[in-house]
């Protein structure tokens, strides 16, 4: 397996986050991006209701500085049951 990636770190990387929409998904979202990414600006993340409003959908661009960050930021939101995918 290569260890090559296409991806030039450090570089901004947006993650797309998608569970159901309620007033806490994108504090949520953040604060556990933020614990693998300490220096997130809260400027850069977008948040976007489904057209029922049921869901959201929250695009963090995080400032990666490896895979392994990304990784750990992926496996976190991953393992989380409010979330339900992670692009």
């Amino acid at each position: 397996m290569s260890d090559e990636s296409l991806l030039q770190f450090p570089c901004d990387f947006p993650i797309k986050v998608m569970g159901v929409g309620d007033s806490g998904f994108r504090a949520l979202v953040v604060e556990l991006v933020r614990q693998r990414a300490p220096d997130l600006d809260e400027t850069r993340v977008q948040v976007r209701d489904s057209r029922a409003g049921r869901y959201q959908s929250v695009t963090v661009m995080v400032m990666a500085r490896d895979r392994a960050q990304l990784d750990a930021i992926y496996q976190d939101l991953s393992r989380h049951p409010h979330i339900k995918l992670v692009l």
